[in-house]
Order: C-alpha cells, then sequence, then structure tokens
C-alpha cells in the first residue's frame, strides 16, 4: 500500500506569491528590498568615471549617455523585461532558473556555479563600498576624520544583527528607501535644471563617440559597469515581493537615478579643467545645511543595500547546499518572515572578508578598482542560462539568437573594460569566485562518484529477514522503531551497506523498522510524503519530497507523517513492551545516519581519489549528517561505514606450507 500527502505548514501553497497582484505594501517592501543595491550606485559611480582626470566635457556626456543605455539595455529590458519572466513558481536567481533547465542538458551546472560563486564573491565588496561611500560624506564637515573604523563599527553592528533576524527592522526598510530615492531625485532635478543640455546625453551617439574615438574611453565602462551591478539582485528577490511590484517600482527608481546621475553630470562639467579626486559629487550637489541629513540618509540606505545583499547570500547558499552544489552547513530560521535565513558560518566568513577588505583598500575610490568584475561574469552566467530557459519554452530561433548575441556583447564589453580592474583589486573578489567555484565543483562530482559507487538492494529479499530478526529474543532489542536514512528513492530499494548495518555490523532488532529518503525537487516550495507498507506494522519506507527553499527538518516532518500514519490507522507506534503497551506509553524511535569514509583499498582513478580527499577534508569543516537532518540528538546513532564497495581485484597473494624447522 502506498500513500501519498502533502506536509502541512510551510507548504508550497504558503510560499507560493501571486506574481503579479500590485499592492502598496508590496510597492514600499519591493523599495526596502530589492532596490538597495543598485539605489546607491550614485554614491560613487560618477566619482568613478570622472577619476584623477581633468574633467572634460565630453568624456562627462559620454559616460552619462553609457550609463543611461546600460540601465535601459541591461537592467530595464534585460532583468526588468525579460528575465523576471523566468520565475520557479515565484522564486527567482541564479539557482531557481537553473533548476528551471537543468533537466535540459548536463552542461547548464557550469553557468551555474561559475555564476553563483561570483556573485558570492562580489558579496564581500558591495557592504564595504557601500557603507565607505556613504560615511566619507564626513569628510566634507571635518576634513581630518577617520572613516575606517566608523565603516567596521556599523559592518560589525551589520553582521551582528543577523541571527536575531530582520523581521521588525524590515518594515522600516521601505519608507527609508523611499526617503532615499526622493532625495535622489530632488537634487538631481535642482542641478538639471540649471543646464538642460545635460539631456543631450540621453542621444546614443555621446556614448558610441567615447567608447569608440576617445583615448581610453572604452575603459570608462568600467566604471559606467558600477551603476547596474543591482540588477542580478532584482532577479534574486522576486519571490520577496512579486515581479509586478518590481516592475512597477523600477519606473519611479529608474527616474530618480538618472536625475542623479545627470545633475551629478551638470555639477561636474561645471568644474572643467580641474580635478575633482578629493571630491564626491554626490555630496557636492547638496547644500551645505543638508549635509548631516544626506549623510545619515545615505549612510541607512548603505546599510539596508548590505542587509538586502546579505538575505541575497544566505539564500543563494540554502540553494546551493540543496542542489547539490554546496557543504552541508547549518542554517537557521530567526523567524517567520518568508525567505529569513541566517547561515552562521558564511555570516563570520563573510563578516572577516568585508572588514578584510576595508582594511585592505581603506577608501571607497580603491575599492571601485576592484568592484564589479565578479558580477559581470554573472550576468553573464545568466545570459546563457536564460537564453536555454527560452530554447526549452520552444521560443523563436532568431529571438534567442538576438537576444544572446546583443547581450553577450554587451556583457563581453564590460567584462573587457572590468578585465583592467584586476591588478587594483579586481584579483581580491575572482581569488574569492575561484574558490567558491572549487568547492562547488569538488562538492558536485563527489557527490556522482558516491552515487555511482552505491549499490542497492530489493528490499522485499530482506522483509522475511527483518521481520525473524524483529521476533528474536535472543538478540537484545535496540529500538523499538528503528529509523535509517536512505539514499534509495525507489520504494523497493535499500543500500546494502543498510542491511550491513542491521544484520552484520552489530545485529539490530527493532519492532519496526522505518527507511526514509528525501528528494531535492525543482520546485522551490513543495512539501509532501509518500509511504509505502512494506510489511504491516514492521517495515516501512517513507520518501520526503522538499523543494530546495524548504528546511531540512526531517525530525520535524517524520512526526508529522507518525501523526497522520496513526490517525488513519495505519501503524501502531506504542511501545511493544507488554507493561507498557497497556498504558499506551509510545515506543522510542532510534535514528541511524550512515557517514562514508574513504578506505585506501579503493580502485579510483587519481583524480577521482584526489575530489573525494578534498571533499573529505572540506566536510571534516562541516556539522555531521544527523544535525544538518535535523534529529535529536538524544536518539542518534552515527555509523562509519567505508565509501568504496568495490574492494582491490586480482590480489597476486600466494599461500606457502609451514616450514616446521623445530
Amino acid at each position: 500500500m502506498e500513500v501519498n500527502q502533502p506536509l502541512n505548514g510551510n507548504g508550497s501553497g504558503h510560499h507560493h506569491h501571486n506574481l503579479d497582484k500590485i499592492s502598496a505594501a508590496g510597492l514600499l517592501i519591493a523599495l526596502g528590498i530589492v532596490f538597495g543595491d543598485i539605489g546607491t550606485s550614485p554614491l560613487y559611480v560618477l566619482k568613478a568615471i570622472a577619476g584623477t582626470e581633468v574633467v572634460d566635457e565630453e568624456i562627462i556626456l559620454g559616460s552619462l549617455s553609457c550609463v543611461f543605455w546600460t540601465l535601459t539595455l541591461q537592467t530595464t529590458f534585460k532583468y526588468v523585461v525579460l528575465i523576471l519572466k523566468a520565475d520557479n513558481r515565484g522564486e527567482g536567481g541564479i539557482f531557481s532558473l537553473y533548476t528551471l533547465v537543468r533537466r535540459h542538458a548536463k552542461w547548464l551546472t557550469i553557468p551555474a556555479i561559475i555564476g553563483g560563486s561570483t556573485m558570492l564573491a562580489d558579496s564581500v565588496i558591495t557592504p564595504p563600498i557601500s557603507v565607505s561611500s556613504a560615511v566619507e560624506g564626513l569628510t566634507k564637515l571635518y576634513p581630518d576624520i577617520k572613516t575606517v573604523p566608523i565603516v567596521i563599527v556599523i559592518l560589525s553592528i551589520l553582521f551582528l544583527v543577523q541571527a536575531l533576524g530582520t523581521n521588525v527592522v524590515g518594515k522600516a526598510f521601505g519608507p527609508i528607501m523611499l526617503i532615499w530615492f526622493l532625495m535622489l531625485g530632488t537634487f538631481g532635478i535642482i542641478n538639471v535644471v540649471k543646464d538642460f543640455e545635460v539631456l543631450r546625453a540621453i542621444n546614443p551617439m555621446y556614448g558610441l563617440r567615447l567608447l569608440t574615438h576617445h583615448p581610453g574611453g572604452f575603459f570608462l565602462l568600467g566604471s559606467v559597469f558600477l551603476c547596474t551591478t543591482g540588477a542580478e539582485a532584482l532577479y534574486s528577490d522576486m519571490g520577496h515581493v512579486g515581479r509586478a511590484n518590481i516592475r512597477i517600482m523600477w519606473v519611479f527608481v529608474k527616474i530618480c537615478l538618472l536625475l542623479n546621475y545627470f545633475g551629478q553630470g551638470v555639477y561636474v562639467m561645471s568644474l572643467k579643467g580641474q580635478t575633482i579626486d578629493t571630491r564626491n559629487p554626490f555630496y557636492d550637489i547638496m547644500p551645505e545645511w543638508f549635509l548631516p541629513f544626506g549623510i545619515g540618509i545615505a549612510t541607512m540606505a548603505a546599510i539596508i543595500a548590505s542587509q538586502a545583499m546579505l538575505t541575497g547570500v544566505f539564500t543563494l547558499i540554502s540553494e546551493a547546499i540543496r542542489l547539490n552544489l554546496w557543504p552541508k552547513i547549518k542554517i537557521n530560521f530567526p523567524s517567520d518572515q518568508k525567505g529569513q535565513i541566517y547561515v552562521p558560518s558564511l555570516n563570520v566568513l563573510l563578516y572577516i572578508g568585508c572588514v578584510g577588505v576595508v582594511l585592505y583598500f581603506q577608501k571607497s575610490s580603491l575599492m571601485e578598482a576592484a568592484y564589479g568584475l565578479a558580477i559581470v561574469l554573472t550576468m553573464m552566467m545568466t545570459t546563457f542560462l536564460f537564453s536555454y530557459y527560452l530554447y526549452a519554452k520552444k521560443v523563436n530561433m532568431w529571438i534567442i539568437l538576438g537576444y544572446f548575441c546583443l547581450f553577450i556583447f554587451i556583457e563581453s564589453c564590460f567584462l573587457i573594460a572590468n578585465l583592467q580592474k584586476f591588478t587594483h583589486g579586481g584579483w581580491v573578489s575572482m581569488l574569492i569566485a575561484t574558490i567558491m567555484i572549487s568547492v562547488m565543483y569538488i562538492w558536485l562530482s563527489a557527490s556522482k562518484i558516491k552515487a555511482r559507487l552505491t549499490e542497492y538492494e530489493k528490499l522485499d529479499k530482506y522483509v522475511e529477514s527483518l521481520q525473524e530478526l524483529s521476533k528474536d529474543i535472543t538478540v537484545p532489542k535496540y529500538s523499538t522503531h528503528l529509523v535509517f536514512l536512505s539514499n534509495a528513492s525507489r520504494a523497493s530499494e535499500i543500500e546494502n551497506k543498510i542491511i550491513y548495518s542491521i544484520f552484520q555490523k552489530r545485529p539490530k532488532r527493532a519492532d519496526v523498522y522505518w527507511f526514509v529518503h528525501v528528494d531535492t525537487l525543482d520546485d522551490p516550495y513543495t512539501m509532501e510524503y509518500k509511504v509505502k507498507t512494506i510489511a504491516p506494522d514492521d517495515v516501512y519506507k517513507v520518501n520526503f519530497r522538499l523543494g530546495f527553499r524548504v528546511p531540512n527538518k526531517v525530525n520535524l516532518y517524520f512526526k508529522k507523517v507518525l501523526e497522520d500514519m496513526v490517525k488513519c490507522g495505519e501503524v501502531d507506534i506504542r511501545s511493544r513492551y507488554e507493561s507498557l503497551n497497556k498504558h499506551n506509553v509510545i515506543g522510542d524511535f532510534r535514528f541511524v545516519v550512515l557517514e562514508k569514509f574513504l578506505s585506501y583499498d579503493n580502485q579510483l582513478s587519481f583524480f577521482e581519489n584526489l575530489i573525494m580527499k578534498a571533499y573529505f577534508f572540506i566536510k571534516g569543516f562541516t556539522p555531521s549528517e544527523d544535525k544538518w537532518f535535523g534529529l535529536d540528538s538524544s536518539s542518534v546513532k552515527v555509523e562509519k561505514v567505508p565509501l568504496v564497495i568495490r574492494q582491490a581485484e586480482n590480489v597476486n597473494l600466494k599461500r606457502i606450507p609451514w616450514q616446521n624447522n623445530g
């Protein structure tokens, strides 16, 4: 008999948002969560473009033209119009996109790994550059102030509060960001009206002339690219606020951003023949009396942008774990807010990385030189995956080709321009990305090797033996209910390692044997289970079908399964001891988790051996399987078993007679 049921609680229905529903609350939350990264770009983009060179009107107009068309083509057309269409049950982001297409081609894992890794790497620079750019405004009021300690204190508080969750603070994000964007637009307009000539930059010819005719103009794309670095976040955060709210709010956000960029452009062009190396146009266009307020609002906006980035990174890692691309590390759920998770080990590593970036670069102007190189690779990988998504959806090939060629060309130009940042600090994010890619590759490869080496047996042929062992009173009872976590997805199969553990390692007598398997699905929030009764009241197989964003709380889910089965009269979970049974005492449950190790007598190739050694080395820093599955440690037995089943063959060992030499 087989029973299929959904799990209650945070099921798929609870999580599946109406993507195209618009609400005032949704619009405000979108401002607070989605647009933080791209919204704080005006703090440093014009400053990076003007750099330390003498101000040249042609360069400023050309750069503003590039900014306008980058926000129009890259952010608006690619992300807001097109890629937001590719939702997985309301969820976005590079791994959600990957789950939509991975069944079609195995090689799509490569762009997913590169894209996810580079996004993680750039997140180490996002908080330092945003917070530093905001805090450095204080130098206009107090020229001798040391900003580095202030930035480190702000970052320390930011990372410290992650463990508490951001449910309450999150409600204030929207209104603060609304004030921020209104401030951007207001000061932009005040300066644009001083010289409407700056609006000529909307003409793409100014941008093309800068890129093709001006010496070194092409490499200014590295600084121009900073205006769109938060575009990937728009897609990643779709699940939090819905597609329609993002699209509506983007119109407002884009207008405010462009007004501010153009307003800063008017100011910078007024300094023709001078340099702005010690100034920041963002703060220079504010009246002096407003500066304290402007710096305060900018700092809050930078903190909100950093918070949104951290939430995105935690979500990205939790998805990578469920997709077998990352080690199983501890994940906490500090609040009931949708998508609110906390990864303690990652929080510590990101904090160390961010503080290291601040101490190494000291100034935001130097961070600009390192920023953007990694995220442009993320965008290129998204282009690959989305092109394949269009192909899977049977979109006209000419449309797919047009999309692919247009955006690969644009992003290749940005990549080439950003490559000059490598020696100026870009190597920092690329080094982090390389480490991330290596970890993901090792983890995925090791999972494939383990799957290949795992041998399965037919469960039916052991049912009689299990029933006999259950009744054999000469064997001490191990537990009333014995639960094994199994890799076998088929109801009829079981790993031979589990059979070995039950019958040979130490006979484990139990009244009821449970074999539990967890399937991770491409659908993000599915929570279902199937029960197969192998032998009534003796042997059961339970298969959980969990989405890749569902928390791994097997202990909790298993209790829910038992409740359902008891209600339906399918199983008796009372103790089988007579004295306890008549008082309806529930029997004890014991979980057995098999932890594999790499034995020496294996026949793996040199490369596979290297992969597995790296895998077990990394695994040494992660929690044990029982903690990962959320099992109660008091009722868990962890057994170590060799990974490799195939023993070394053709051992040329010859027996010789014993010589009795007295």
